[in-house]
């Protein structure tokens, strides 16, 4: 979907704002294993996860926010429709978010570096709230009455034990990096690029909050949440504005350093030696 060709917001890319490669891969990576080791640590609050998971399923409904079932229920209608949620749940997150950034480096070097920090702080934002504030996802609190697409249809990226879970943290619903990456990835396009047509880019975050919630891997409350870190982090983190382009001088002629015409100077002193 990424339309190289369209208008961007800069003519040409800036190789000079386009950071070391190497040194990029490396941060990149770094950024994702610590992320990983703290969602790990977070891990194993079983009792604080479902007790958090019904105070914010009490306050959704206290505050009228529509019941989650209502997105299920639409994707259960249809056993391919409600596979291919779990599918895009499982499989479109980090590749969708790890292409972003490789072509804004590519092609919008200074996008690229705004991005990676609007990113790297939402991240680490997110990660301080799974260890403060554990929560077990709505499928797993039987008060909601949701299924566990995943497990039920397949194909799902978490273990049977939630608990003893090896590959991640199921206790860490709260925010939502799904949403919230997404909702990032199309800001990052709509700024970097003029065509008319960007505006989709608006699609991707909304079919993830769609099959967040349908799948139940999270509340409405997840995605609220994040969507409020993101705005702080765009409001801290500004776009920073380009260099301004110099038209460029014109070249010294081999005759007296300038080019064109005589000086009005020179024209001046041959008048008055007439």
């Amino acid at each position: 979907m990424i339309d190289a060709g369209s208008e961007p917001a800069d003519r040409e890319p800036d190789s000079s704002a386009r950071p070391p490669l190497v040194r990029e891969l490396l941060l990149v990576v770094g950024l994702f294993v610590i992320y990983k080791l703290g969602r790990q640590a977070a891990n194993g609050h079983v009792e604080e996860a479902f007790r958090n998971a019904g105070k914010v399923w009490d306050f959704e409904r206290a505050v009228h926010l529509p019941g989650e079932g209502v997105v299920q229920g639409l994707l259960l209608r249809d056993e391919t429709l409600i596979h291919l949620a779990n599918t895009y749940y499982a499989t479109v997150h980090f590749p969708a978010t790890l292409l972003f950034l490789a072509w804004l480096y590519w092609r919008r070097p200074r996008h690229y570096v705004w991005s990676r920090r609007v990113l790297a702080a939402l991240t680490g934002a997110a990660l301080a709230l799974h260890l403060l504030f554990p929560l077990a996802p709505p499928r797993m609190l039987a008060a909601t009455g949701l299924v566990d697409t995943g497990q039920v249809y397949g194909p799902t990226v978490y273990g049977d034990t939630p608990a003893t879970d090896s590959m991640a943290n199921q206790f860490a619903a709260m925010p939502s990096l799904h949403f919230g990456w997404s909702v990032m990835v199309a800001v990052g396009l709509i700024v970097a690029t003029r065509t008319r047509w960007r505006w989709l880019w608006l699609l991707h975050p909304l079919f993830t909050l769609l099959v967040i919630v349908g799948t139940a891997n999270h509340y409405w409350l997840d995605s609220i949440v994040v969507s409020a870190l993101l705005a702080v982090a765009l409001a801290a983190l500004r776009m920073p504005r380009a260099e301004p382009v110099r038209a460029p001088l014109p070249w010294p002629s081999a005759v007296g350093g300038r080019t064109g015409a005589q000086p009005a100077s020179g024209y001046a002193r041959a008048g008055a030696g007439r």
